[in-house]
């Protein structure tokens, strides 16, 4: 029995027959599903078939799914997925994939496109993959995903690519790698499907084989990925599991002095030995497959041969590919088995067959093994059984057989069947059988209303299509297509002149047509369902009427109109007819009073005659109404009343709208929008003081009348209420006058204000009677006794009354007068006696002139000292116990307060204020500290005291003036005797004495001072006299040699490309920097092929910042883009990572996305601008 061959050792396996190929140079769209060559180990079991077959069931999104395909190197393909967005709110997400987790998007490039569509009519999303220049390691197996929301789909298609010469296949059993856990990590049954793949092998000669094993030992890890491309692994994740555990470090074990190998292979049936030495024999060993423990059978045989332990599996099927493990002791040591199904081959090879038309048709073939997976194919196309469908397949042992219920014409074709080691083909032609007529369709004629029937009968049973006049025929709820057998009836209920025509039945594959002709009457009818009771058309005097009345009957019958015995003609001039087969139509062009009246059709036809009356009444609407008349204004209203029109229009008065406009304007306003029932009417809401006019609308049934002429202009006033005007504090007197202060009315009115009359009386004229604190109708004194205190009006809100007797009491109200006349009189709430009122005088100190008021030099001093007291006190200022000299300061006095103002102040004005307030015997005094300060003149002396080492000691005294104000602080200079360029040391410095340090040696200096206080520095500061030399110590300076340097270098990147996300839409930057001397040329690619002339890219360099500018980019833009930087002496290339996202409205946005390395995104888009990539680290 021959050993099982281990998992790392290459086979080559058998080659397979080619099955049918296509034109070499066509190109390949998606949705067709060419025949594939399998390989030898590739057996897709029943469960797999039902899985696809559930998944093609139960397909919640897509509406077509991609189809495999085959394409030949070099060659172009393309798969499209479609998906249904009638409910769907946003556009899907589709992913594309090779294997299991290589995601296409990141891939898209020169070979390999992505686009989506999307049909606004049909609301189907199209997305397609097309794949260019097809090479060979392209082939694999593929998977579309769509997601929305919560619901999900997908499908996998496979990929072959052969080359354009002859070749014969290689099949490898890593392409192959790709397995399905099941309870275990590792456990289940190797899926072959990958060995379907065909593998061409080009003539020339062999090369060595590649252990897959080896390389992904050696290999970095950065290549794990390119050498799973390269060599079609899909399940690489589980490769690189079992290669870590092949790369651990075995420990010396206790207990095996051998241990398995890491992997087994054998073909199926065959025989397999798994054999550990164990270093103790004693040791008890047991054997688990997927962590059950494996006991001894006729499968499993166990044996014993001093210390090493055997166990044999017989008849290896494919459930025993699996992970197994030996146990002893506290050890153990694991491997895999991986079983070969052996290649099924055709036994009986189909053969050509002919049938008719509707009969059920079997192509039968033969295969060496019982149930073994087949495939079937009709015209290279593989043929996929669904529940619907008319084939299906049936399995009998080795026997398989395609099944055709009812064939048809579209069933010719050549049928194939293909197995894992073989294929056959056969023709299927299938032709018509004669068709006879037993009862052809006969001509009828049908009143309207009643039932259409259409029968015919033929030889054979088959379906047909019926036609009306040339176009197909569907069936409504009135109309019914009826097939039963060989009998085939059109049935219509209640016949329509719509049903008349041609009818014709075609049978379906034959080119005989059955023709009927349908004809269908009815007697003529007027229809007035559109009209009044009594058949009564109103029509407005002057509009067009056109009296359109429906009228049926088949054929189609003549209509006559008369009026008064008299027919009107169709030709006629104002009066006409028209007539039409489905109506008929009177029209006046203008009508008139005498076009009132009866008018009579009359209707005839073949089937009989009809007759109607009909009365038209011709209406107007009323005349005018006369001009209205405005009795009444007021502020903001008025009152008018009008007559009614003479002529109502033949209708009833409705109402009557009324309007008004300015006098000055030409646009009228309307003022109610509800019909005014009466003839008189208030308008309000007008403004007082303009001039308005107003007009009158009547309304009818039929309509508006025409505007009455304008009323005569008239203009809203309102006298001013008393209310609004008060007194607003008492009233001053003195020993003959009285003065009054009041506040201007609230509310003026558009009238305006023209003035006030202020009016007094005498207490002891009349009898006066008090009635309220307030001055409301205080007082009930004749008008007589009224004296008027002004001769005119008073615009202002103050008035003196001279000429008083001293002691007297008098009475004082006041009137506001405008246009419309006086306003009723507000009076002063009580008696006002005509004498001098003493009040001692109090000065008001504002608080900022309690502390000493300090102003600079030339800035303006401008005080305001308020006082109380009366009569009007006398004011005295003094400065220093001395009179104020009036030529240098201003001094102004009122009533109430003082002003002492100083245009430009100077330090002379400083010093204490003295102010003095005196009523009669009574005196008040304050005073006031003004300080104007300036600037300070410069120190006296400025001496240098000592120099030692870097150092000089410096002292000054302080200057003479010191601005009226403290000395702040000093600012210290110094300055080179070569330059005499000064250069601050020191600011703000309060001592008189400070040491200077940190100056050159060799160098000789001069300083000088400057004095601070709070108006700034001195204009002149104080320098020193001597100088001030920093002696060397000896030492001889010699000029160092510099040799020239050399600033070539080789270019760098500063700063590098860093893995980008960008937003779809959005234009996205890359940013890098880089230096080199000479200046690099620098060029950027896109996965290794460099971007030139694309008008999607815009590239940048400034002060060797270069930038990548990516307009509105796609998911298509995704990749990886490089930079390279080239100049004499080397070159440096630098690569990031673009990744495209697409955000939907009205959703929800994806998290913060997370960057490799620690870097984290931020992106700000906006409408109609770049959109701004931030890394933060």
């Amino acid at each position: 029995m021959p050993e099982p061959t281990k998992k790392e050792e290459t086979e080559v396996l058998a080659p397979a027959p080619a099955p049918p190929r296509e034109e070499p140079n066509k190109e390949k769209q998606a949705g067709t599903s060419p025949a594939k060559e399998w390989s030898v180990g590739e057996s897709p079991s029943g469960e797999d078939q039902d899985k696809q077959t559930a998944n093609n069931q139960l397909s919640t999104l897509f509406v077509e799914k991609p189809q495999g395909g085959t394409v030949k190197v070099g060659g172009n393909i393309t798969f499209i997925a479609k998906v249904k967005a009638e409910d769907l709110l946003r556009k899907p997400t589709i992913k594309w994939f090779k294997g299991k987790w290589m995601d296409l998007a990141s891939k898209a490039g020169k070979h390999l496109q992505l686009k989506e569509t999307f049909e606004r009519h049909s609301r189907v999303y199209t997305f397609e993959m097309q794949i260019i220049q097809a090479k060979e390691n392209y082939a694999g197996n593929y998977r579309c995903e769509v997601t929305y929301k919560d619901k999900f789909d997908s499908c996998s298609f496979d990929l072959e690519v052969h080359e354009s010469t002859g070749t014969t296949p290689n099949i490898d059993i890593r392409s192959a790698f790709k397995r399905s856990g099941e309870g275990q990590e590792d456990a289940g049954e190797l899926d072959f499907s990958g060995l379907l793949k065909r593998r061409e092998v080009k003539q020339q000669e062999e090369e060595p084989e590649i252990d897959v094993w080896e390389l992904l030992k050696n290999a970095k890890p950065s290549e794990y990925e390119k050498i799973a491309f390269q060599y079609g692994i899909t399940d690489l994740r589980g490769m690189l599991k079992r290669l870590k555990r092949m790369r651990r470090v075995e420990k010396k074990s206790a207990a095996f002095a051998k241990i398995l190998d890491p992997a087994y292979q054998v073909d199926k049936g065959g025989r397999v030995r798994f054999a550990v030495e164990l270093a103790d024999p004693k040791l008890e060993v047991k054997w688990y497959k997927n962590g059950q423990e494996i006991r001894p059978s006729t499968k499993y045989i166990f044996e014993h041969k001093g210390c090493e332990r055997i166990m044999f599996i017989n008849n290896c099927v494919l459930t025993d590919d699996s992970e197994y493990y030996v146990t002893a002791g506290d050890e153990k040591c694991s491997t895999e088995l991986f079983v070969r199904e052996p290649p099924v081959i055709v036994t009986k090879q189909l053969e050509d067959t002919k049938a008719y038309c509707g009969d059920r048709v079997e192509l039968e073939c033969e295969v060496s093994e019982d149930d073994a997976h087949v495939k079937w194919f009709k015209n290279g196309e593989e043929i996929i059984p669904s529940p619907r469908s008319r084939h299906y397949i049936k399995v009998e042992g080795k026997k398989h057989i395609l099944v055709i219920e009812e064939a048809t014409k579209a069933d010719t074709a050549e049928y194939s069947v293909m197995t894992t080691g073989g294929q056959s083909s056969a023709k299927l032609t299938i032709d018509l059988k004669p068709l006879k007529i037993l009862t052809p369709l006969t001509d009828q004629t049908v009143n309207l209303g009643k039932e259409i029937c259409l029968k015919c009968e033929i030889s054979e049973n088959l379906s047909g299509k019926w036609t009306k006049n040339g176009l197909p025929i569907q069936e409504t709820d009135r109309l019914k297509i009826v097939h039963r057998g060989r009998i085939h009836k059109v049935v219509i209920a209640n016949a329509l002149v719509e049903d008349e025509g041609d009818y014709v039945f075609a049978p379906d594959a034959y080119s005989v047509t059955l023709p009927a002709k349908v004809h269908v009457i009815d007697p003529p009818k007027i229809i007035l369902d559109g009209l009044d009771a009594d058949n009564t058309v109103t029509v407005i005097a002057g509009n067009k009427l056109r009296l359109e009345i429906p009228i049926s009957g088949e054929p189609p019958p003549k209509a006559i109109w008369s009026r008064a015995d008299k027919a009107i003609m169709e030709g006629g001039s104002r009066i006409r007819t028209e007539n039409y087969p489905d109506s008929t139509t009177l029209v006046i062009d203008v009508a008139e009073k005498d076009d009132s009246g009866v008018y009579h059709i009359n209707l005839k036809n073949e089937a009989g005659e009809a007759h109607a009356a009909i009365t038209i009444k011709v209406v107007d609407v009323p005349d005018p109404p006369v001009a209205p008349n405005v009795t009444h204004v007021g502020d903001e209203w008025c009152i008018m009343n009008w007559d009614p029109p003479l002529y109502d229009g033949g209708s009833p008065i409705l109402g009557y709208f009324i309007e008004r406009k300015k006098k000055q304007s030409s646009r009228w306003m309307r003022l109610n929008f509800d019909l005014c029932k009466e003839t008189t009417f208030e308008p309000k809401n007008m403004i007082e003081g303009v001039a308005y006019e107003v007009r009158i609308f009547a309304v009818n049934a039929i309509g508006l009348s025409k505007p009455s002429m304008p009323s005569k202009p008239f203009v809203p006033l309102a006298i001013i209420s008393s209310s609004s005007v008060s007194f607003i504090s008492e009233a001053v007197t003195t020993d003959t006058t009285v003065t009054m202060k009041w506040r201007p009315p609230d509310q003026i009115g558009a009238a305006g204000l023209d003035g006030y009359v202020l009016e007094y009386c005498f207490e002891g004229s009349t009898s006066a009677k008090q009635s309220g604190e307030n001055g409301e109708a205080a007082y009930d004194l004749p008008a007589d006794n009224w004296i008027v205190a002004n001769t005119e009006l008073i615009e202002k809100t103050k008035f003196t009354i001279t000429g008083l007797p001293t002691d007297a009491r008098i009475f004082v109200r006041v009137k506001a007068v405008n246009a419309a006349g006086a306003s009723e009189p507000k009076y002063y709430s009580q008696p006002i006696l005509v004498k001098e009122i003493v009040e001692a005088p109090k000065i008001r100190i504002p608080r900022h002139l309690k502390q000493t008021y300090i102003r600079r030099v030339g800035e303006a001093i401008n005080l305001v000292i308020p006082f109380q007291g009366k009569p009007r006190p006398e004011v005295t200022w003094k400065k220093d116990g001395a009179p104020i000299d009036k030529n240098q300061i201003n001094i102004r006095n009122s009533e109430t307060d003082t002003i002492i103002f100083i245009r430009k102040a100077e330090r002379s004005h400083s010093g204490k204020y003295d102010l003095q307030v005196k009523v009669e015997k009574y005196m008040e005094t304050a005073s006031i500290d003004i300080q104007v300060v300036d600037r300070p003149g410069p120190p006296q002396v400025v001496k240098i005291d000592d120099v030692w080492g870097e150092n000089v000691a410096l002292s000054w005294t302080p200057p003479k003036d010191d601005g009226n104000t403290a000395i702040t602080g000093y600012t210290i200079q110094k300055a080179d005797k070569k330059s005499m360029e000064w250069f601050t040391v020191i600011e703000h410095y309060h001592r008189t004495s400070a040491t200077i340090t940190e100056l050159v040696v060799g160098n000789e200096y001069y300083f000088r001072v400057f004095a601070e206080n709070m108006c700034g520095l001195s204009e002149d500061a104080t320098m020193t006299k001597e100088s001030a030399v920093i002696a060397k110590d000896g030492k001889i300076y010699k000029n160092p040699v510099y040799e020239d340097f050399n600033f070539t270098e080789a270019p760098m990147f500063t700063q590098p490309l860093v893995n980008t996300y960008a937003i779809a839409g959005y234009n996205a930057t890359l940013n890098c920097s880089v230096r080199g001397n000479p200046k690099p040329k620098i060029t950027w690619m896109k996965n290794k092929v460099v971007i030139v002339d694309d008008p999607r890219y815009r590239m940048f360099s400034n002060q060797g910042v270069c930038t990548l500018e990516i307009r509105k980019p796609s998911p298509y833009d995704g990749g990886t883009y490089s930079c390279k930087a080239v100049n004499d002496l080397g070159a440096m290339e630098i690569e990031c990572k673009l990744e495209v996202k697409v955000i939907y409205q009205g959703v929800n946005s994806p998290g913060q996305p997370i960057f490799l390395a620690g870097q984290q995104q931020v992106v700000f888009p906006s409408a109609g601008s770049s959109c701004k990539v931030c890394l933060l680290a």
